[in-house]
C-alpha cells in the first residue's frame, strides 16, 4: 500500500524530467561547423595564368534560422562566417586550379580575379502536416570574374525542403546545409563563363 504510490510518484518524476529534456533538447540552439565540398567537374580553360582568389561571407547575420520556425525562438542555428569562409576559400581555389589557372591570395595591378560571395543561407520551416514538418533551405553564391576591363557576375541559387516526423539533430542539420552549399559551389564553377573571362 505505501510502494504503489511511492512508486507512481517516482514514475511522473522520471516521466516530467524526460519531458524536460525533450522541450530542452527541441529549444537549444545549434552551432554549426560546416564544410562543403564542390562535386561536379568544372570546365579547363586556363593554362597555368595567376588568378587573385578571394572567399567572402555577405550574409545579413550568422543566425540563419530557428529549429522551430518561430522569429523569437531559442533553437537558432547558428553558422560562424569565422569558420565558413576558410572551407569556401579552399573550394574556391581549388576549382580554380582546376580550371587550369594558378591561385592566389595576393592581388596585383592588371591581375585577373574571381570573388566568390555567400549573400544568403537561410534555414526555415514550411508546410506543418500531421506528424510531418518541413524544412526549407536555400543558399545563394554570387561569383565575379574581373579581367582587364571586362567583368562577369553570376548568382546561384540552390533550395531544398526536407521533410520529418522528428526534428533534424545537430548532425542531419550540418549534413543537409553541407549538401545545399555544395550544390551552390557546383553551380557556381560550373559555369563556362567564369574560366572564359579570366582566361581572356
Amino acid at each position: 500500500m505505501i510502494r504503489r504510490p511511492f512508486r507512481l510518484t517516482t514514475l511522473r518524476t522520471a516521466a516530467l524530467l524526460l519531458a524536460s529534456a525533450l522541450l530542452a533538447g527541441c529549444a537549444s540552439p545549434h552551432y554549426l561547423q560546416l564544410d562543403p565540398q564542390r562535386t561536379a567537374a568544372v570546365p579547363a580553360s586556363g593554362s597555368g595564368q595567376a588568378i587573385t582568389v578571394m572567399a567572402v561571407d555577405d550574409r545579413d547575420g550568422e543566425v540563419i534560422g530557428t529549429r522551430s520556425g518561430s522569429a523569437m525562438a531559442t533553437s537558432t542555428i547558428t553558422v560562424s562566417a569565422h569558420e565558413l569562409v576558410p572551407r569556401l576559400q579552399r573550394e574556391a581555389e581549388r576549382a580554380v586550379r582546376e580550371m587550369g589557372f594558378s591561385p592566389t591570395t595576393e592581388p596585383a595591378e592588371g591581375r585577373p580575379s574571381l570573388t566568390l560571395t555567400l549573400l544568403h543561407l537561410g534555414y526555415e520551416r514550411g508546410e506543418s502536416r500531421p506528424v510531418i514538418d518541413e524544412a526549407r533551405l536555400e543558399a545563394v553564391f554570387e561569383a565575379r570574374a574581373v579581367n582587364g576591363g571586362n567583368t562577369y557576375t553570376g548568382t546561384y541559387t540552390s533550395r531544398r525542403t526536407q521533410s520529418y516526423a522528428l526534428r533534424p539533430d545537430r548532425d542531419t542539420n550540418a549534413r543537409m546545409l553541407n549538401d545545399l552549399l555544395s550544390d551552390g559551389l557546383d553551380r557556381a564553377f560550373r559555369d563556362p563563363e567564369l574560366g572564359q573571362l579570366l582566361a581572356r
